[in-house]
């Protein structure tokens, strides 16, 4: 039976993954020849599928090198990248708070769904989450939340909690409520741009999700 979830992005939203993502991606791009990124210019690749991310950094990459980037990529963040995830400050509490109103909850992510269960469960987070959605290449965000439509996992009463324009614009595509957060890598610009139905400075507001709809 489809159930109204509070359907979580990972990246951004429930932990921050900037170190992770940062040396896995110039670990790739070390290894193709390309230039490494700065810190400062994480942030932009965080959110979007892996490979939209070395398309932009790389712009005369082949469709092969790409791929074989994503591979590099996943090597290191497979090994060490996932465990570099820093959980926001606020997050366990209103994950607590959210479970015990007997609010259903999953997670929507870009990136694999292998690292997700991993990265939850070592913050120790997997417990409140009766799915977990990961993307792949070639699998957008939009995709999997028509997958757990369709599969009746979750309904169109449900609603996305994201930092980034990716998951306003997926939950938007099928008619889903969203709420957009601050504390990940979005800004207030950019979330403003894509219109969600609400914008959360603090974790300790996502509290006012247990109240129904």
């Amino acid at each position: 039976m489809s159930q109204p979830l509070l359907i979580f992005d990972l990246d951004g939203t429930i932990s921050d993954p900037a170190v992770g993502i940062g040396r896995s991606i110039n670990y790739a791009l070390a290894a193709f020849g390309y230039p490494e990124v700065n810190e400062r210019q994480v942030s932009q690749y965080i959110g979007p599928p892996i490979d939209a991310a070395f398309r932009q950094i790389a712009r005369s990459a082949t469709d092969d090198e790409v791929l074989g980037m994503v591979a590099r990529y996943r090597e290191r963040y497979g090994e060490i990248g996932y465990s570099e995830n820093v959980v926001y400050a606020g997050i366990p509490e209103a994950l607590e708070y959210l479970a015990s109103e007997r609010v259903l909850m999953g997670v929507c992510t870009s990136k694999r769904v292998d690292f997700a269960e991993r990265i939850l469960e070592r913050l120790g987070l997997r417990k409140h989450f009766v799915v977990v959605s990961g993307g792949d290449v070639g699998i957008t965000k939009e995709d999997q939340l028509r997958k757990l439509l369709e599969e009746g996992v979750a309904s169109h009463r449900s609603t996305m909690i994201g930092d980034r324009t990716v998951d306003m614009l997926a939950a938007r595509a099928h008619k889903l409520r969203s709420v957009g957060v601050l504390w990940g890598h979005g800004s207030m610009e950019e979330l403003l741009g894509v219109a969600p139905d609400r914008i959360f400075e603090s974790p300790v507001e996502l509290r006012e999700l247990a109240k129904p709809v």
